[in-house]
């Protein structure tokens, strides 16, 4: 698939509302709560123009059984996709627009994700750091295939670093 980078938009806020509700509607008591997260929650920051969305759940296992109910939807069922315990839902096709990530209440990865989220939000300098970098990757690459993976280094540095910053002000 071919990176968009786009410049950040307000728009993206009222995708991930809309597409809240819809989820509730579907999952109903399943889930807790629902959070925006990745670049498109960060004012400024600029993002392939897909909304992150994460589903805390009670029971992980139970997700699975609205596998079909969400393919009839439009979304692409991903499972696991390389994070054990999280269910990954995709919608777009070639243009997506969401991913849904689904985890099970307690799991590690909620709050990593929304800890490098908050930190963003807190740190403008950081988002123009990040943006950046981001840019000088699409002038490199085309696919998002080889986009993603050069950015892994540099994203799992700020995720420390946003962790320490967590865990200062606790």
């Amino acid at each position: 698939m071919k990176v968009r980078l786009a410049e950040y938009s307000e728009d993206w806020i009222q995708m991930f509302q809309i597409e809240a509700q819809l989820l509730k509607r579907i999952f109903i008591n399943e889930i807790i709560t629902i959070e925006h997260f990745g670049s498109t929650a960060v004012p400024g920051m600029k993002a392939k123009p897909v909304i992150d969305m994460m589903c805390i759940v009670k029971n992980i296992e139970k997700i699975d059984l609205f596998n079909e109910k969400m393919e009839s939807l439009g979304y692409d069922v991903a499972g696991e996709w390389g994070i054990n315990g999280r269910r990954l839902f995709r919608k777009g096709g070639e243009n997506r627009t969401h991913h849904i990530h689904f985890y099970q209440e307690e799991n590690p990865h909620i709050e990593r994700h929304l800890v490098f989220r908050d930190y963003l939000r807190s740190h403008p300098e950081e988002v123009e750091r990040y943006s950046s970098f981001k840019e000088s990757l699409t002038q490199q690459f085309e696919n998002t295939s080889e986009y993603s993976p050069a950015k892994k280094a540099f994203v799992k540095e700020m995720e420390q670093e946003a962790l320490n910053w967590f865990n200062v002000n606790k």
